[in-house]
């Protein structure tokens, strides 16, 4: 049996675990650079706000509804999700985290044992450690797991197994609404009469992969109660790594710039680590804003690729790779919206090709340094250790005027009891 346990609202479950007054209020989180709204509570989804809608339409509604807006807090929200997966890992050691809010589990309960009871367990053990309300849907696929969360979050009990007769559900549930299917494909398929699940899970698999494709195919087979997705393996090597971030204002100087490209080098290089993977080389981009004045001029981007001379993790490393070539992208006069890094030819750091003329003594100490900078940032919250070419003020930034404290990553910002 497949299980998906999914956060409810998590953003704002995640605001709400230490912030007692948020409760049964109108509470959005907005996007990076408090750009629209990302995460509802339900008190806010009631007034019929949709996802997406910008911040500065809301602010002429904040004291009219009393809305309460928090910028997105991600290092709350990954520490938080963190050790929901955790609790998962209590209940079975088959988990596969799907996304930073919901996971699926994969498990066999002993004969007489029930995986409503089990999921109930589950939802409250997550509400009372963690503090995170959830969905709990059971199916024999993924698919159809969830659609059962789906339907457990609507319900007051929170847990839905789905039948194995599962006509009578998928009858009455839109293909729109089917994972996979989305938006675009969904007029096609009504139009050939697939309007429902039900008429989707009993289409000719023939058909559909001639018409549209394998993958739909599969879902068509998911939906009859076959697990033809595939098991993603946690432990599978990345294929490339990266970090990207808007700017909170329009930057026009170089240096600003080779700062935000420090630094988003160093929050890359510290997920290679974690994976225990060494990067090959980097592509470094700039992203620029049209212009309308006083000449019209298209946005763009410009960037360049850096070859290792052999791979690594170390920041400082890849950093005087890096910054060199910056100024040969740079356009003067330009004003730039965004930055980003993408590591590539990533491998094992246990089963790298070693190198004859490599300075060993050198690339023990770098790893040393970098393990040290790690554990250090670890225990006392996300750069306290920091190189300096990343900056001190950061005034290109990432906006969030509405932040909560890092209340589980920082030690500066824990919660005090007077």
């Amino acid at each position: 049996m497949i299980g998906l346990i999914d956060g409810n609202n998590f953003y704002v479950s995640c605001e709400r675990i230490f912030n007692l007054t948020l409760e049964n209020r109108p509470v959005a989180v907005l996007s990076n650079n408090d750009g629209c709204v990302i995460s509802r509570s339900n008190e806010f989804k009631a007034l019929n706000i949709p996802m997406g809608t910008p911040y500065f339409q809301l602010k002429p509604l904040l004291g009219k509804y009393g809305l309460i807006l928090k910028s997105s807090n991600y290092e709350l929200y990954g520490d938080i999700s963190r050790r929901m997966i955790a609790v998962l890992n209590e209940f079975t050691p088959d988990v596969e985290q799907y996304s930073i809010d919901e996971a699926f589990i994969h498990l066999k309960l002993a004969a007489g044992a029930g995986y409503f009871e089990y999921g109930q367990q589950i939802r409250h053990t997550i509400l009372k450690w963690v503090g995170i309300p959830c969905g709990v849907g059971f199916a024999r696929s993924k698919t159809l797991a969830k659609i059962a969360n789906h339907i457990a979050k609507k319900q007051p009990c929170g847990v839905f197994v789905m039948p194995d007769n599962s006509r009578a559900v998928l009858d009455n549930l839109p293909v729109s609404e089917v994972w996979g299917v989305g938006r675009r494909l969904a007029p096609k398929l009504e139009t050939l009469g697939l309007r429902s699940a039900w008429q989707l899970a009993s289409a000719d698999e023939t058909f559909l992969r001639k018409k549209f494709n394998v993958t739909l195919a599969k879902t068509a087979r998911e939906l009859r109660g076959e697990s033809v997705i595939e098991h993603e393996d946690p432990a599978e090597l990345s294929q490339s790594i990266s970090c990207s971030r808007s700017f909170g204002r329009p930057v026009v100087d170089l240096s600003d710039l080779a700062e935000a490209v420090a630094h988003y080098i160093s929050r890359a290089a510290v997920k290679l680590r974690k994976k225990g993977q060494r990067a090959s080389g980097v592509n470094v981009y700039f992203q620029y804003y049209p212009e309308y004045e006083p000449v019209k001029r298209e946005g763009g981007f410009t960037g360049f690729t850096v070859t290792f001379e052999r791979p690594t993790s170390a920041t400082a490393e890849i950093i005087m790779a890096v910054s060199p070539k910056l100024k040969g992208i740079f356009i003067d006069g330009r004003r730039y919206k965004k930055a980003g890094v993408v590591f590539f030819g990533l491998e094992s750091g246990n089963k790298r090709q070693m190198d004859l003329f490599a300075d060993k003594i050198r690339d023990a100490k770098a790893d040393r340094l970098a393990q040290a900078v790690d554990q250090i940032n670890r225990r006392y919250g996300q750069g306290t250790l920091f190189n300096l070419a990343e900056g001190i003020t950061k005034p290109w930034a990432m906006k969030r005027d509405l932040l909560t404290p890092c209340y589980t990553t920082n030690w500066e910002q824990i919660l005090k009891v007077m």
